[in-house]
């Protein structure tokens, strides 16, 4: 298997796992909910758990990569908020945590590049 036809799987595992995280310990995804957004934090920590094991099924399947990998990419944008509020609120953290808040900021950058690159492959097939 290539480099190319693996990266898509690995895409899918990434959000698979990351979405099964959700609901294994939704309580450290409760914390980087922005405030601002309406409702109890749990119920975004599911959904967005719900979302990420979607876009996950639908990366895996070769008909439906293309559209998914685009909205994956649109989703790693979208959750770039949850990212700064946990920066912003483990200030008072150990060293540790602060600096791993931190780090989650630049790593949307090739979260989406990544998703893209993936829609893009899936064009030209």
């Amino acid at each position: 298997m290539s480099r190319s036809e693996r990266s898509p799987l690995l895409l899918a595992g990434l959000l698979a796992t990351a979405g099964v995280a959700h609901f294994v310990a939704p309580k450290s995804f409760d914390a980087t909910i922005p405030r601002a957004l309406p409702g109890a934090p749990r119920a975004w920590t599911y959904g967005s758990g719900a979302v990420e094991l979607a876009l996950a099924a639908g990366i895996a399947l070769p008909r439906t990569r293309r559209a998914a990998a685009k909205a994956a990419a649109a989703f790693f944008v979208g959750v770039f908020p949850a990212n700064v509020q946990m920066a912003v609120d483990w200030q008072q953290r150990p060293e540790p945590l602060r600096t791993a808040a931190l780090a989650r900021l630049p790593l949307q950058i090739p979260l989406v590049l990544w998703a893209r690159g993936v829609a893009r492959n899936e064009e030209g097939r």
